[in-house]
């Protein structure tokens, strides 16, 4: 339902009716900014790599066939605009805890303030969490771009296979082999804390 709202506000923006495609950017502007902010150090820059990206997406729009979902084309958009905007900037991309967490707070509207403990959670299961999800940002920072990116579409952003090789360009096999592979490397640094044996992943 969602994807067929999202065609008829492409093809109406396609039209020219402007407003159409500022409802696009309403629906998809904290997601993209979440996104942005995986890989942009500077969180001054990520709502003007946020616009730029915007921008472009109205720009090549003409040129948006469908064959893949909106957002996924506008993923691999703000990632483009991302990676530009470091190489302009001679940075390198990271994976930032602080995205990450914002990310997952964003996503879970029921979370609770870090300050507020339930009845059963103790200090100490609040730091073994916090220390689980640090070696997990480790991990992840560690990962070959290609790895990461792929782990991250499917764990944090919640594409599909099919989606996410629409928006790496490549084969869906290829995408399940780098899943696979991120996972097996983010167990390997988790399995001292969570003790858990060969074979088993998180």
């Amino acid at each position: 339902m969602s994807a067929d709202a999202d065609a008829l506000l492409v093809e109406r923006a396609k039209l020219g009716e402007m407003q159409a495609f500022e409802m696009l950017v309403v629906k998809y502007q904290r997601r993209i900014e979440r996104l942005i902010g995986r890989f942009v150090r500077d969180t001054d820059l990520v709502a003007d790599v946020a616009q730029e990206t915007f921008i472009r997406a109205y720009r090549a729009l003409p040129q948006f066939r469908g064959e893949s979902a909106f957002y996924t084309w506008l993923y691999r958009i703000a990632v483009n605009t991302a990676k530009k905007t470091l190489a302009d900037l001679k940075r390198d991309p990271v994976m930032t805890e602080s995205a990450l967490a914002a990310a997952r707070q964003d996503d879970d509207e029921t979370s609770r303030p870090e300050h507020e403990l339930s009845h059963n959670e103790t200090p100490e299961a609040v730091l073994a969490s916090r220390e689980i999800a640090a070696t997990v940002n480790a991990a992840i920072q560690a990962l070959p771009e290609d790895l990461r990116q792929a782990v991250l579409l499917r764990e944090v952003e919640g594409l599909s296979y099919e989606e996410i090789a629409s928006a790496m360009n490549c084969p869906i096999g290829t995408v399940r082999s780098r899943i696979f592979r991120a996972r097996e490397a983010i167990a390997t640094r988790l399995r001292p804390l969570l003790d858990t044996r060969e074979g088993q992943r998180w």
